[in-house]
This record gives structure tokens, sequence and C-alpha cells, in this order.
């Protein structure tokens, strides 16, 4: 059974390099997925809206579970919104399901940076000043590794910064309503939730009240940040293992 990674935002495949070592996973059970846009290229008519990306997600999960088959997803971020979106809409492909740090929530309304990104003008402006801040420094103050914050940060370029405006303004700034938020009682019994303690971005809150409406178990890294499945890979990877065997 292959199990999908899907990274978030600003984020790529490589994000993943942490963890991987602590899941006992062979390299062909593993996949990496890169979203369009994040380090790949963006299909032609593709518009980077977050339903063209759950589309393209569910699409993944078809092919790498074959004919009749199922396949393991672990989202973070952004990746972890999709991986709801799509387990939720094509519960059949899917075994498991494992998000950090981000969720589809109905009360929640985006950090600041989302909302900003998600007005014309302002977000251009926003992304325009990355070119000009020592994005590393700041990835790493919210939480990602020193290990791969370099390789991370290198990757923001023009083409990710667009398709970032595009995602959040689907999303009106990660602000959650109708079936996005209605569908997650179809998502499939088998999943758990993952938090780094100290989030900048999304609340713990967020996901306390996430494990109260739908049950799922919900596992706290405390002293970590947004990336802190990442940021401490070994705790991370041994509740993943657990839960994996668990089901």
């Amino acid at each position: 059974m292959k199990t999908l990674f899907v990274h978030g935002v600003p984020d790529t495949a490589n994000m993943w390099s942490p963890l991987l070592p602590h899941l006992g996973l062979e390299e062909a059970q593993t996949v990496r997925l890169s979203l369009p846009g994040f380090s790949a290229p963006v299909p032609d008519g593709f518009g980077c809206t977050k339903d063209e990306y759950a589309d393209w997600l569910i699409e993944q999960m078809a092919y790498h579970a074959g004919e009749g088959g199922q396949v393991r997803l672990v989202g973070h971020d952004w990746g972890a919104l999709l991986t709801l979106r799509a387990a939720s809409l094509r519960p059949d492909l899917v075994k498991s399901f494992v998000v950090a740090n981000a969720l589809i929530d109905g009360q929640y309304k985006g950090h600041r940076m989302a909302r900003l990104w998600a007005m014309p003008v302002l977000g251009e402006a926003s992304m325009a000043s990355w070119r000009f801040m020592k994005l590393g420094e700041v990835l790493q103050k919210a939480g990602m590794p020193e290990s791969i914050v370099d390789e991370e940060a290198s990757a923001i370029d023009a083409r990710m910064r667009s398709s970032i405006l595009k995602l959040y303004r689907s999303a009106m700034g990660l602000s959650f309503s109708g079936d996005w938020v209605a569908d997650l009682r179809n998502l499939p019994k088998k999943g758990c939730v993952i938090w780094g303690e100290h989030d900048p971005f999304v609340g713990i809150e967020v996901a306390e009240r996430f494990e109260r409406e739908w049950r799922y178990a919900l596992h706290i890294l405390r002293g970590c940040g947004h990336w802190g499945i990442v940021e401490a890979p070994e705790q991370a990877g041994a509740i993943i293992q657990a839960f994996w065997k668990s089901v």
C-alpha cells in the first residue's frame, strides 16, 4: 500500500525529509506529492483553486491506489486541508489519514497573512516584500527545522507566490463553509491529528474543537511550532507508526 505525503504552503515535497526515516517505510511505499506550482509545473488550464487542488489530489489517490485499492494519506498545512477534502469526497480510496496543523473548521477565519493574501493588491504587495526578507529566518522562527529551511526558502519563486495567492483567494483566506465543512461527516473513521503546540498561525483550540466534534485522536507535540510534524520527527514518527498499527 502506498502512503501519500501532501505538503502545504509555502512548502515543497522536500519538507518531509526529516520525518520519513522514522516511519519504517520502504522507499517504494512512499510518494511525496508536489502540488502544482510548488516546485512543480502548473498544468494548462489549472487555476490553483482549492477545489482544483482537491480534485488533483483525488486523481493522485486513485492512480496510486490502483484498481480496487486504497492509500494512506499524511498531510500538513494546506496538505492537511486537501487531505480532509479529498478523503471526504472519496473515502473509498483512503485506508487512513494523518493531518497536522491545519483543519477544515467553519469557525476559523484564517491567520492575518492568509487574510492579507486573499485581498487584491495587498496580497501582491505582501508577496513582493518576500524578495527582500530573510525567508529562512522567518520560517525557522515559525518552527521549520534548520535541516530543510534553506532549501524550502529557496524554492519560493514567482510561480509559487502566484499559486499561493490564487489558492488563498479561492478559500477567502481560509474561511471554509458549505460542502467543505458539511462533507467532513463522510471522512473515513481511521484518522488522527498531530499538532505543534505553539503554532503561530492556527491555534490549538482549532485542533481541540475538531477532536470534540469529529472524534479523531489528537496528539500534541509539546514545545513545537507550525512544522511540528517534522520539527520533532522521532516523536511524530512514533505516533504515526502506532496509529498505523492500530488500524
